[in-house]
């Protein structure tokens, strides 16, 4: 098996072109955005193994001297937050509780960024071992990836029964105030008619759900557009349960539109990443565990942060390919365009 084939491209690209670029130092691109949420991955590792993420044996480990170091995290981040205007942070894996030096991480960024929010994406798997530790690092935070509450639906997904850890997960992230707590689903033939039960139990647990349309990053390259759940249709299950009533978007770059649920406080959100794509306002910018800086989730072109910084760059350097790699980002992922080709990466390679 091949690095293309597991997801890890074997190629990177060069120094990208600043070719008519403004002279600021932010993160801007040739079509007017900003990018201002950073995405860090900090391992390939992960406790589940979900169909629309990673393949059943999990994805090839990354050797240890390929991982960026705590260090080279914990500078990359200052240096975003510092010099190119990041002003969100979320650590990402696979799953970064399997990193262990993740409590390191966070506490060496919260030092250098206190005033920047940390946050991290989970599968909640073991969260109850480490949130008060993770909440005293300085983590502000989490984001749980659940897309069903039954035990059996849950296990054929995950491949892992491991239902109750993730509960137990949200318990522990409450009770260590790490909030709000947000819920991601992604959307899914085989759970849909469960869409209802899981934002029951998000409504009584206190955790704001949100859906996302599922896309072309899972490891078996099954992924079809014909075959996925759009928002219009989990609004139509959803609303057989429950009054929806549309608020939109607080956030112009927030990806997803909220409905209050039965008049509210309560709401649920929709992250339409295919069938309402908001590549239009997207602020991200990505780094992968092994130090490549990604302008788009979708794009294969990638830089290799990790070498210029093992070369000995200043952080003049670093971040002028940075706000480089930005200014030649896509318009949009392309989905829908005659002749899409998923990225060589996969989800799991990439980080959420």
């Amino acid at each position: 098996m091949t690095l293309v084939e597991i997801g890890i491209p074997a190629v990177r690209s060069g120094r990208p072109s600043l070719a008519g670029r403004p002279d600021t130092p932010y993160l801007l691109d040739r079509f007017g955005r900003v990018a201002r949420d950073l995405r860090v991955s900090i391992t390939e590792k992960c406790s589940l193994r979900c169909t629309y993420c990673m393949p059943e044996e999990g994805l090839p480990e990354i050797p240890r001297h390929e991982l960026l170091t705590v260090d080279e995290i914990v500078r990359l981040v200052s240096l975003a937050v510092r010099e190119l205007g990041v002003r969100e942070v979320r650590f990402t894996g696979g799953e970064p509780l399997m990193r262990r030096e993740l409590e390191q991480i966070i506490a060496g960024c919260h030092a250098e960024v206190p005033h920047i929010p940390l946050a991290m994406t989970t599968n909640g798997v073991g969260l109850e071992h480490r949130a008060f530790g993770l909440a005293a690092a300085g983590l502000h935070r989490v984001n749980v990836s659940l897309d069903t509450v039954d035990r059996a639906g849950f296990a054929r997904l995950t491949r892992r029964d491991r239902l109750e850890s993730v509960f137990a997960g949200v318990r522990a992230a409450r009770a260590a105030g790490l909030a709000p707590i947000k819920v991601n689903a992604v959307l899914m033939r085989e759970t849909l008619s469960g869409a209802s039960d899981l934002l029951r139990w998000c409504l009584d647990a206190g955790c704001e759900l949100r859906f996302i349309e599922e896309m072309p990053l899972d490891a078996d390259h099954e992924w079809a557009r014909a075959n996925m759940v759009t928002a219009a249709e989990l609004l139509d299950v959803l609303g057989a349960r429950f009054g929806l009533t549309e608020a939109g978007r607080a956030d112009p770059s927030a990806p997803a539109e909220k409905w209050l649920v039965d008049g509210g406080p309560g709401t649920v959100g929709i992250i339409a990443t295919v069938t309402r794509k908001f590549c239009d306002t997207c602020d991200r910018t990505r780094l992968t565990a092994d130090g490549m800086l990604r302008s788009c989730l979708f794009s294969d072109q990638e830089f290799d942060l990790r070498q210029v910084l093992r070369s000995g760059a200043g952080d003049d350097e670093v971040a002028t390919l940075w706000r480089g790699a930005m200014w030649n980002k896509w318009a949009g992922h392309g989905i829908d365009a005659e002749g899409f080709v998923p990225p060589e990466r996969t989800m799991g390679a990439i980080g959420g």
